[in-house]
């Protein structure tokens, strides 16, 4: 008999499952409607993107006849199968969602969705006018036939596919919603607010586009692309490499094809045929096409009291009164926590140090960027002023190439040095290098983080920096940055623990440590917080310490392949995600370590691509109170019953509802603590001012 294989989650659908929890947020009575259906688009976006780039990989497996199954035991045919009919399930609890509880709620609100049929006279004027003013002048029917083959279709555009006939001949014609003008079309209402749609509209005067011949039937449709495309790292200029890549996207075979549920046989062939689609790769769509499209309108301006309270962003209480931030890093290392706390100190310690006369040299990677981002303008800045900048930008961040692409362009425009990252590798790490020549001769200050140095998700996703100008993590980031943009030996980190090199010995390190510590009756135990937990080794090295004893906790959002509480394997591991407002992005490792705490921060995941094939970096906290602060956190997420499901045994999530305890949402909770340390050290900076008046205006 062969070794029992330990449990582990295939990675698509533990990540349907991950959607089933968003989904639950739009399913949930708490949140007011236009929250709920803000959740309900997001799902949408998220399916779409799995759908281009997670069930591509795989077609495109069975295309090239690979039947060598994964680590779950799932082959790419048996993995496709169970995809389709899952994420079929999802959509229909999708649009359960949208027509019975969604529309209802936005009714009692006083918001209507109108169909065509349901105008008034004084409504159906208004969009005639708008359809003849606006709309008309930008629609295109498109005819299909031997002469005029089926163009090239937009990826996730709305299309209406019409079957026409003329002299007792059919005809097929194409036209896109126009994604230029609104999707919502708000009318003239007595009471409340009235919408219609803008494919809505379009079908309604559909005839006016066809004026010579008989519509017999429409339908709306979506086609999904492929766009899990490899840059070719071998070409000569990796710029114009992937400018190839994106153009191909455009043109990748199409993985998805949703269709009007009610859609007329003869149309549905003639799209199946023109498309190349399988009958099995066609979603029936029984209610608005794109619900990703409907973000806009959950976030229209008048609905605030529909919406959640925006969590605003504080100044950080360990930069409250902070002039100088080079004075304030050398009294000690400060503590970021995004968005309870403002990122406006990123931007500001970059453009201090691109105005400082002492400053010599600012290094830093660029992974995602906002489109009008201050840290790009700090950097240009930087340049300007006569600083060796050297920029690590990301060409391969999937989904932003376009944007990286351009913003590359800027900063050699202006003087930066830019690189394009690692050959093989994708450069994920969160680092901003400032060299300064001080009295005692070079001193380098860091910002080191979990997340992207994109000042528009620092808004909605949580995230940690830390500064520091520590001697031995500045030589390691200087060793780090000579590694990416050089060819420098493989440097002995002192503090930093990079990836590919590292990262991965490095946990399994700490985890047999905690093993041996719990043999020996000393303090053992593991908190990690992470995105997705997908690696076969981590997972088994998290299965041996719990069979060891150790007590393990770990809060994955997203992917978790691991399955606790499985006995003989996993009984004492608890997996928890915390899915609310804010989309949970730190990454924080924790070891008991006989009871001398570890605690790291880091931008990697435990997913293989994370640990093998991308520059990550994990890095140490080491002041005594920032330890505290990171402890205290941690305990208030664990102990979250509002936001919070865990899984069970069965892989299954349920809610961590409140008993006998208050009920605790760690999001909102953090936003009070970080408003209520934002006042006091304000009040307290206030006071020493009070006390030492000349000094404070001397300075």
């Amino acid at each position: 008999m062969g070794e029992k294989k330990s449990p582990f989650t295939n990675r698509e659908l533990s990540w349907l499952d991950f959607n089933v929890r968003v989904l639950e947020e739009a399913e949930r009575d708490r949140n007011p409607v236009l929250e709920r259906l803000k959740f309900l688009s997001i799902t949408a976006s998220n399916l779409d993107e799995f759908y281009m780039v997670r069930v591509a990989s795989i077609k495109e497996k069975i295309q090239d006849k690979e039947t060598e199954p994964d680590e779950s035991g799932l082959t790419p045919e048996e993995n496709l199968a169970k995809i389709r009919k899952k994420a079929g399930n999802f959509v229909a609890r999708q649009y359960a969602c949208y027509e019975k509880h969604i529309l209802p709620d936005l009714e009692k609100a006083g918001i209507r969705l109108v169909p065509p049929d349901g105008l008034d006279e004084n409504q159906y004027k208004a969009v005639s006018d708008y359809f003849y003013n606006m709309v008309f002048p930008v629609l295109t029917p498109i005819a299909v036939d031997k002469s005029r083959p089926l163009p090239l279709l937009l990826n996730k555009a709305v299309y209406i596919a019409v079957r026409l006939r003329r002299e007792n001949k059919s005809y097929f014609a194409l036209v896109q919603v126009p994604t230029v003008l609104p999707r919502h079309f708000e009318l003239p209402c007595q009471e409340g607010r009235a919408f219609i749609l803008l494919e809505d509209i379009i079908t309604y005067f559909l005839s006016s586009l066809f004026e010579l011949h008989i519509i017999e039937a429409h339908a709306l449709f979506r086609v999904t692309r492929n766009s899990d495309l490899e840059v070719d790292e071998d070409a000569e200029n990796l710029l114009t490499a992937m400018k190839k890549t994106l153009e191909k996207r455009k043109r990748g075979a199409p993985v998805r094809l949703e269709l009007q549920q009610e859609c007329d046989e003869k149309l549905r062939e003639f799209l199946l045929e023109a498309l190349h689609v399988s009958r099995k790769d066609v979603v029936d769509i029984p209610g608005p096409m794109a619900l990703a499209g409907f973000m806009k309108f959950a976030m229209m301006p008048g609905g605030e009291s529909l919406r959640l309270p925006p969590i605003t962003p504080v100044v950080p209480a360990d930069f409250v009164g902070v002039e100088d931030y080079f004075a304030a890093i050398r009294e000690h290392d400060r503590f970021v926590h995004h968005p309870y706390e403002s990122f406006d100190v990123v931007v500001d310690f970059l453009r201090q140090a691109a105005e400082d006369p002492d400053v010599l040299a600012i290094k830093q990677t660029l992974y995602r960027v906002s489109g009008q981002s201050p840290i790009i303008d700090g950097l240009i800045k930087a340049a300007q002023n006569g600083k060796q900048v050297t920029v690590l930008v990301e060409l391969k961040a999937r989904f932003d190439e376009a944007n990286n692409i351009a913003w590359a362009a800027k900063l050699e425009k202006a003087g930066c040095h830019v690189l394009y990252g690692v050959e093989g590798l994708k450069t994920h790490c969160k680092i901003l290098l400032v060299v300064r020549r001080e009295e005692g001769g070079i001193r380098r200050y860091l910002h080191l983080g979990t997340g992207n140095y994109n000042d528009s998700t620092a808004r909605l996703y949580t995230d940690m920096g830390m500064f520091t100008c520590r001697e031995e993590f500045g030589r390691d980031a200087s060793e780090l940055f000579n590694r990416l943009t050089g060819y420098s030996r493989f440097p002995d980190y002192q503090k930093l623990v990079p990836a590919p090199e590292s990262i991965r010995e490095f946990v399994y390190s700490r985890i047999d440590r905690e093993i041996e510590h719990k043999k020996k009756g000393l303090p053992a135990g593991i908190f990690i917080k992470i995105n997705s937990l997908l690696d076969k080794g981590m997972v088994d090295r998290l299965y041996e310490a719990s069979q060891a004893g150790v007590k393990i906790k770990l809060l994955v959002r997203g992917i978790c392949s691991l399955v606790p509480g499985v006995k003989g394997v996993s009984e004492n591991i608890e997996v928890r995600s915390i899915v609310g407002q804010l989309l949970e992005h730190s990454r924080i490792f924790i070891f008991e370590n006989g009871g001398r705490r570890e605690i790291l921060l880091g931008s990697a995941d435990l997913m293989p691509r994370n640990l093998n094939r991308r520059v990550e970096l994990l890095f140490p906290v080491e002041d005594a109170n920032l330890k505290r602060r990171l402890l205290s956190i941690t305990e208030l997420m664990w102990a979250d019953n509002q936001n919070a499901r865990i899984q069970d045994k069965n892989r299954q999530y349920k809610l961590v509802c409140p008993g006998e305890e208050e009920p605790v949402n760690s999001q909102l909770e953090l936003a009070r603590r970080a408003h209520a340390a934002s006042v006091r050290r304000q009040r307290a900076v206030e006071r020493e001012r009070q006390s030492h008046p000349v000094e404070a205006q001397g300075q």
